[in-house]
């Protein structure tokens, strides 16, 4: 496959996970505290897709593993909104089961090789290290989040989802300017910023309620 059309999978899901970013900003801004519309884990789930389809293409076992640990925490926050069972039944099971039959397909067709995704000659083992650590710490906001989200019984995104969102983001920019990958670094310049407000909007709606 031809790098152009890699690179434009990239950048359709980076642009849609940053589109997610900018409409919850939008909406947070308007209502002066952070918010998390249903749009933010539709556009996730796609972007998810997208992406790992992506590192598969570039051979990259740390975009991979990142997208696939967070796909169905995208799904179930869907169900918590009440908006999982708006889905058509075939689309349901379609989200549900594609990520598993993808990887059996390419496992039975010998198309996964994994020394080939942990031993890339583009990618120095360190530098490989430093991207899962990353998206590993990226990733746990999600995991942090479901679990927050559970115990409220509210789909939400706390204080604590855009700490780790901020720290992982910073991380993940370091490993894409050694990696010269311009979708991460062009999605994740984005979100630091997004991220940042977002923390400065929970501290001071906290500030306003304990001032009350």
């Amino acid at each position: 496959m031809s790098d152009w059309l890699i690179y434009s999978i990239g950048f359709v899901a980076q642009i849609l996970f940053s589109s997610r970013l900018i409409i919850q900003w939008i909406v947070s801004e308007k209502q002066k505290r952070v918010i998390t519309p249903t749009t933010f884990w539709t556009l996730s789930l796609v972007a998810s897709f997208l992406l790992f389809i992506y590192g598969y293409l570039r051979q990259d076992f740390a975009i991979m593993l990142g997208q696939s640990l967070t796909y169905f925490i995208y799904i179930r926050n869907l169900q918590l909104q009440g908006e999982w069972k708006r889905f058509p039944k075939i689309v349901q099971w379609t989200l549900l089961l594609i990520p598993t039959l993808i990887i059996i397909y390419y496992f039975n067709n010998n198309k996964i090789d994994v020394d080939l995704l942990f031993k890339n000659e583009n990618i120095p083992f360190w530098l490989l290290i430093l991207g899962i650590v990353s998206q590993l710490i990226f990733t746990f906001r999600f995991v942090y989040q479901w679990l927050y989200s559970e115990f409220k019984k509210v789909s939400a995104l706390p204080f604590g989802f855009w700490l780790l969102s901020l720290v992982g983001s910073l991380s993940i920019l370091v490993y894409a300017i050694f990696r010269r990958d311009p979708v991460l670094f062009v999605g994740h310049g984005l979100g630091t910023i997004i991220y940042t407000r977002n923390l400065f909007l929970i501290k001071r709606t906290n500030a306003e309620i304990t001032s009350k």
